[in-house]
């Protein structure tokens, strides 16, 4: 058992990384979610702000959109010239693909500062092209709503998870201490 725990030891130590990181930002997103109930940011800070920029990216692109609180659930309804196209909801924010992003990423740290460097700019990255991709929905929603299944539930989770994924294989083929010692 010792030399099978010796032969395993960075793969071990990876998932109980990445496992403690996951819980650990994933129980302090929760514990913010619950904090921000009743604030004046509806439904929560990060899912209002990605509406709002959402808003301002529509109308920069010739669109005439506004965002509402949606009156009988926890979301935000996106108006494109006068038509309801989509609701935000707090998993369209991109925190959960992030916490995802960030608990791979410090599973497999590198050099402290290059870590949080990643770290940070892969949050940014990450958050700009979910905003992206809620505009490019939503304008694909309103031309082609009879298309909603595909785009929402194939192509642009594909996208964002892409995304991450070639993000982490960036870390991991360049930056990562992990693969460096095991090379």
């Amino acid at each position: 058992m010792k030399a099978l725990l010796e032969k395993y030891k960075l793969v071990i130590r990876f998932i109980v990384t990445f496992l403690a990181v996951y819980t650990v930002l994933t129980i302090g997103y929760n514990i913010y979610l619950n904090l921000s109930e009743g604030s004046k940011f509806y439904p929560d800070y990060m899912t209002n702000l990605v509406s709002h920029q959402t808003n301002t990216l529509l109308n920069s692109i010739g669109y005439e959109a506004s965002v509402l609180p949606h009156p009988n659930e926890p979301s935000m309804k996106v108006i494109m010239n006068g038509k309801f196209v989509v609701r935000i909801i707090e998993g369209c924010n991109a925190m959960s693909v992030i916490i995802l992003f960030l608990s791979f990423i410090v599973a497999f740290a590198g050099k402290l500062k290059t870590t949080l460097f990643y770290c940070f700019a892969g949050c940014i990255i990450i958050y700009a092209f979910n905003l992206i991709r809620i505009v490019a929905l939503s304008v694909g929603l309103y031309h082609y709503p009879w298309r909603e299944e595909i785009l929402h539930q194939i192509i642009f989770p594909m996208l964002i998870y892409g995304t991450v994924f070639l993000l982490w294989m960036v870390w991991v083929n360049r930056f990562s201490k992990s693969v460096k010692a095991n090379a």
